[in-house]
């Protein structure tokens, strides 16, 4: 099988828990982009199991106080792309941990409805 993920080096891996492991993006948005990848080659969140979805649960827990410390992020970002429509590149499935830092950008409002930049911005509330 030609898949990045289910051919990558295992000395890429920062993290692994059976049936899931994580490396760091080779592209990353920002200092310290994590990518949880299942073991089993599928191609969408909706092709897991309950427990490879718990253990992706558990790893964004265990990731982000590694991250923490390593990093110091004042923020995260989690996401999926599913779907080419909705950005996905390669065909296996991975979620991204994606630590933010106060000034990455001028804005951060809207956060993930980001990824259809004319809807990232809505109206703030006073309290927000």
């Amino acid at each position: 099988m030609d898949c990045v993920f289910c051919n990558m080096p295992r000395e890429n891996i920062i993290f692994s828990k059976e049936p899931i492991f994580a490396c760091f993006d080779i592209y990353p948005v920002s200092p310290g982009h994590t990518l949880i990848i299942t073991e089993r080659h599928i191609g969408s969140w909706f092709e897991t199991t309950l427990e490879e979805r718990k253990a992706i649960d558990d790893a964004i827990f265990e990731l982000k106080d590694m991250l923490n410390t390593k990093f110091s992020p004042d923020g995260y970002n989690i996401g999926v792309n599913i779907g080419r429509d909705a950005g996905q590149t390669i065909d296996h499935l991975h979620v991204h941990l994606i630590p933010r830092y106060r000034g990455d950008m001028d804005d951060p409002w809207g956060g993930v409805r980001g990824v259809i930049p004319d809807k990232r911005l809505y109206p703030k509330k006073k309290n927000a």
